[in-house]
């Protein structure tokens, strides 16, 4: 399919006023070598000053010149490359790798059945040859296993043959060109020893590659969809209509593409506010924890910033507008995510790097086998059997199995440890890191708020305060409720935004909420805030009001984990949006010497960049919206399972539970896992060492090779299931 400009010019947006960007998926992309090439191949284009191509959605970003080149234009070079190239859509991506997705799952399942039983009858036919096997017989196996291979091999190995053709035409190479010749030669050959009644046949060694090619491939594409993050995460926190006030009276509910700078929206109770600006009349408490990190709910005046996504809990707000459709700190925080998303994924796998050099070393011996051996007086069919088994013996199935397979295991391991993955090659970085940066709330901390001690508030005091903390939306309030299991709410509550709750029970008034509305004066209010705790307060009547102190509860285990993980090696540091008393009071009870607060997505990222340029390899832990960013950007990254669903994004992996012990297991089982992986990448490389030589001096058959490859498969495999019973070292 071709594209005219003038459909795409929807797709092309401004970076200034000489640069034009384009985002386009690409189809065909298979390894570090296909990601390296389309990126030369344009950076080569004169005017193209920008080409980065994301290998985990196979998103291709392009800056070029105004003026110098059209859309279409660099449509026509990625097709010139010998890829598809086509609009860049989040939705449309998620569905066209599920159907990979699919495709590859089929292709492997018929491989497998197809394998299975060809080999039944190729076992026959080699127990036979050194006994009393009938030709007739011999022929009629083979025959069958013909009826069985051909379909099969013509259905499973499409995602190889058009992936081998489409870069034929575009007179590339590929790792699928020569996986496809191995198997169409041995499948070619076969038939004709078919035909002539021949002692062997190779269709065996034809499905079970396939086989074994389409097992690796489909481990990558799973392990891949974990790893998307789609942009609309931020659709929930960022709406796309405001309630913008006419000058003159009344109000519009208007998309924020109709809001400008300086307009004023209304934000009632209740309300994300959908953008960013300065308070202009209202009081309220507004829930930015998502966006800073803040975990107590901030009191705005007229006056005060407030950024789109947070929560308005309070009263209604008038705000002027500083920052709607574009430009909002939840913007940042996108764009943040995808720079660090997009440098990360231009980290290439080992096994990626030797690939590249697999597909024109093999086809460079393959043809030496043949002429040398047509030059030394040898016949066109002994030379071509000795060339399809080079291909076959030397096929990659080790070497792309070293790694998934322990992938796989590992993936397992982590799982019974309370760790969900959601990339694979994350293992490997798990394994490096060094340093380990904690955000503070909802990851050393609980996510929820809870009474800081309940023993001391009388009983009759809290079960009244937790009744009408049931008629209450405010943050703090969910302390309480914890604490009315049994309980009902008081009939006829009633919250005041911005206050509190109210009830009459007995004919007597109950309130919680502020000091100011249960009547505290403001200085008791500030020497019971003295020690840094929130407070709810709680009145009966004309009695004195109780304070009733609420504070981020430590996960159970953070202390243990902490010194396991400086047993390990790693140096704890706390970067967190909170205030400085808040994080001075962790750090303090866990140890940690190295903390700072009060820092903005963006300075998250430049403490992280310094770590980096000193030489540090960083796992990060956080769950909030604006520790996305820094989540992405870090050598390693894990947040927890009540993490907003974009840090989850984010983030190589989530834990579950309210213990923080599987952020050790992850460092500790990936450890083990990438010993295991260097092993196997060593042994791939050893293999086809010595492996290739044998098969080009003519020293075994296509199905020995085939079987050769089968068994450096397997080594691997069960070299992958060690890391199971392998006790812990570290």
């Amino acid at each position: 399919m071709s594209y005219h400009d003038r459909d795409l010019a929807g797709y092309v947006t401004h970076v200034d006023n000489n640069t034009l960007h384009m985002e386009l998926a690409v189809d065909g992309v298979r390894c570090a070598g296909c990601m390296a090439r389309i990126e030369r191949g344009l950076s080569a284009v004169p005017g193209i000053t920008r080409a980065r191509l994301n290998f985990t959605n196979r998103r291709l970003a392009v800056d070029w010149l105004d003026g110098v080149l059209e859309p279409g234009d660099v449509v026509a070079k990625v097709a010139e490359l010998g890829y598809r190239a086509y609009p860049f859509d989040p939705g449309a991506a998620a569905g066209a790798e599920a159907h990979e997705s699919r495709r590859l799952l089929k292709a492997m399942a018929v491989a497998g059945f197809a394998a299975m039983n060809i080999m039944l009858l190729s076992i026959s036919v080699w127990w036979g040859n050194i006994t009393d096997i009938t030709p007739e017989t011999r022929d009629l196996f083979h025959w069958i296993s013909a009826l069985i291979a051909i379909p099969a091999v013509a259905y499973a190995g499409q995602p190889f043959f058009a992936s081998a053709a489409r870069a034929l035409r575009h007179r590339s190479v590929n790792m699928d060109v020569p996986i496809s010749l191995g198997v169409l030669l041995a499948v070619g050959i076969s038939i004709v020893e078919t035909f002539q009644g021949g002692r062997h046949a190779y269709f065996d060694a034809a499905v079970m590659l396939l086989f074994f090619l389409l097992v690796g491939r489909v481990l990558e594409i799973n392990m891949r969809r974990r790893t998307r993050a789609h942009a609309e995460n931020l659709a929930a926190l960022k709406g796309e209509a405001a309630t913008k006030l006419i000058p003159g009276g009344g109000t519009r509910l208007v998309p924020l593409s109709a809001i400008d700078p300086g307009d004023r929206v209304l934000v009632a109770p209740g309300e994300r506010l959908p953008v960013d600006g300065i308070v202009v009349a209202g009081v309220s408490d507004i829930d930015q924890s998502l966006v800073t990190g803040e975990t107590d709910p901030a009191r705005v005046a007229p006056g005060a910033q407030v950024y789109a996504g947070s929560l308005n809990v309070g009263g209604a707000l008038t705000v002027q507008v500083t920052a709607a459709a574009e430009g909002t700190l939840l913007d940042e925080v996108n764009r943040l995510l995808a720079a660090a998303q997009d440098a990360r994924s231009r980290r290439l796998a080992l096994a990626d790097r030797a690939a590249r050099l697999y597909a024109p070393v093999v086809h460079t011996a393959a043809a030496l086998t043949f002429a040398g051996w047509m030059a030394f007086g040898s016949d066109w069919h002994w030379a071509l059997m000795t060339a399809v088994a080079v291909l076959i013996i030397t096929c990659p199935c080790a070497l792309g199995l070293a790694v998934p397979a322990v992938q796989v295991v590992a993936s397992g391991l982590l799982f019974r440890a309370g760790v969900l993955l959601s990339a694979g090659e994350a293992i490997e970085r798990f394994a490096e890191v060094d340093t380990v940066v904690f955000d503070k709330t909802g990851t050393l901390t609980l996510p929820e708020p809870a009474l800081a001690d309940p023993e001391s508030v009388p009983a009759d005091v809290l079960r009244d305060a937790a009744r009408l903390a049931l008629s209450s939306r405010h943050p703090l309030a969910a302390a309480l409720r914890a604490h009315a299991e049994g309980l009902s709410p008081i009939a006829g509550a009633e919250e005041i935004t911005g206050s509190g709750v109210r009830a009459l029970a007995d004919g007597i008034e109950l309130r919680l909420g502020s000091a100011a509305f249960c009547g505290v004066p403001d200085d008791a209010a500030r020497r019971a805030a003295a020690d840094g705790r929130s407070r709810v307060w709680f009145r009966r009547g004309k009695e004195d009001a109780v304070a009733i102190a609420v504070a981020q509860t430590l996960r159970p285990d953070a202390r243990q984990v902490v010194d396991r993980l400086k047993q390990l090696g790693l140096a704890p540091i706390i970067l967190s949006g909170d205030r400085v008393e808040a994080v001075d009071a962790v750090a303090d009870a866990l140890g940690i010497a190295d903390r700072r607060a009060g820092l903005k997505p963006a300075d998250k990222i430049g403490a992280l960049e310094a770590l980096k340029a000193s030489g540090r390899k960083v796992l990060m832990v956080g769950d909030g919206l604006n520790d996305a960013p820094a989540l992405a950007a870090a050598h390693a990254s894990i947040s927890p399972v009540t993490a907003v669903h974009l840090s989850q994004a984010a983030a190589d992996a989530v834990f579950l539970g309210e213990r923080l012990a599987p952020v050790a297991a992850a460092v500790e089982v990936s450890r083990r896992a990438r010993r295991a992986m260097d092993q196997n990448l060593w042994f791939s490389a050893l293999y086809n060492f010595l492996a290739m030589p044998i098969a080009v001096f003519g020293l075994v058959t296509p199905l020995v090779a085939a079987l050769a490859m089968s068994g450096s498969s397997v080594i691997v495999t069960l070299n992958a299931l060690r890391v199971r019973m392998v006790e812990r070292s570290d």
